[in-house]
């Protein structure tokens, strides 16, 4: 079994282009022609140049030792926090707004939660010297100011969304309009691997990267390619699909999602897609998300702004339905006290996304030879606030 994208755009049952009308020219101009720019020795050339040059790359792979004493096991962290903008959403972005010159668009436009996606777009639209708008939630707007600033002083346009949970879904749906009434000079970035085919392929190919790495960092260190687990947070799933992407059909590689439960899974406050998700479909491609029994979309809640995300991309539920992928649901409190550990243990504070993913050492245990990779997804510098607030600092 393949855990890839098929010719139809489908991981297994999932994925699709479910669009509008209007959209179709700009999604099939996309879809005809995405594989073979990324194809082209001077695409590859520039994309790789920049993530080294710009980027960073490659980011260390780190053996964390204190807490790998602390739970017998050993743990690595593949350090996408030091990316340039502090999280894995510039490989992207530098992919996309590559694919969007070549394809002669002259304005852009990105979704954004958290607001590093956001960030990562001004960034290289400022690079590009291309116009910019970063639609965002209201609630959004509001926690997460210090990115909000980062995107004005990159010469980015920031647009609330004033409907629904004032959160990422709306945003999107806000990105989603814009594009349809500017679809000739306009490219939408969508910062995860979610939407209509072929940007779930798309955005994994272009955060492939991270395993990409992996796979020789790990044989410097521990001699072989492939370790024991792969961890990632999920909320739509880009950083999970980067992670995990080399080693989707190494199947003795086990590979762990982590999501988001909230204040728990059943309170009515969680984006726990695998467990309360139903096939349905959301912006443009069928995946799983959390919905009523008549099809209305369920306000997801995290205290991360990342993941608090209705439905979860068309890969990872494929992953999960074949069980290729083991999805481990954390909460608030847990998220949080493992963000706090790893700043106490390491001196790395992660982004709370990324907590998420560290937080399931206090229930699943490994063994004291496993080799378990954690994708360290972002910096927490974005959510210093949330963490003061949290802790009282």
């Amino acid at each position: 079994m393949s855990y890839h994208v098929n010719e139809k755009g489908y991981y297994g049952q999932f994925g699709g282009a479910f669009i509008p009308e209007m959209l179709y020219p700009n999604v099939e101009e996309l879809r005809l022609n995405y594989l073979k720019v990324m194809a082209e020795p001077d695409f590859k050339k520039e994309f790789d140049q920049l993530l080294k040059d710009y980027v960073g790359r490659p980011t260390p792979l780190y053996f964390a030792k204190r807490l790998s004493a602390k739970y017998n096991t050993k743990i690595y962290l593949k350090r996408e926090d030091l990316c340039h903008t502090g999280a894995h959403k510039i490989n992207n972005t530098i992919g996309q707004i590559l694919m969007a010159k070549r394809l002669k668009k002259t304005r852009i436009i990105a979704e954004t939660g958290a607001g590093q996606h956001g960030v990562a777009t001004a960034t290289v639209c400022a690079l590009a010297g291309l116009e910019c708008i970063v639609y965002m939630g209201e609630i959004d707007i509001a926690r997460q100011a210090p990115n909000v600033a980062r995107m004005k002083m990159l010469g980015a346009e920031v647009r609330p969304a004033l409907s629904g949970s004032r959160t990422l879904k709306d945003a999107t749906n806000e990105a989603i309009r814009d594009w349809i009434n500017n679809p000739v000079d306009t490219h939408y970035i969508i910062g995860s691997a979610v939407g209509p085919h072929p940007y779930p392929d798309m955005v994994a190919r272009f955060q492939s990267v991270v395993s990409e790495e992996t796979k020789w960092q790990l044989k410097k260190v521990e001699g072989r390619e492939n370790p024991d687990y792969v961890v990632a947070c999920v909320g739509g799933g880009s950083n999970a699909a980067g992670a995990y992407y080399h080693y989707l059909n190494e199947t003795e590689v086990k590979l762990i999602a982590v999501e988001a439960a909230g204040k728990g899974i059943y309170t009515g406050e969680s984006a726990a897609t695998s467990v309360l998700g139903k096939e349905g479909v959301i912006h443009g491609s069928k995946t799983l998300l959390m919905q009523t029994n008549d099809g209305q979309i369920t306000e997801p809640y995290s205290i991360s702004a990342g993941l608090d995300y209705p439905g979860v991309g068309p890969m990872h539920a494929h992953l999960y339905e074949t069980k290729r992928a083991e999805f481990i649901s954390v909460t608030d409190d847990e998220a949080m006290t493992a963000g706090l550990e790893l700043s106490q243990l390491e001196g790395i504070i992660p982004a709370i996304e990324t907590s998420h993913a560290l937080a399931i050492f206090e229930d699943k245990k490994f063994k004291p030879e496993d080799v378990v990779v954690i994708s360290l997804s972002g910096r927490g510098d974005k959510d210093l606030n949330t963490y003061i607030d949290y802790f009282k600092l």
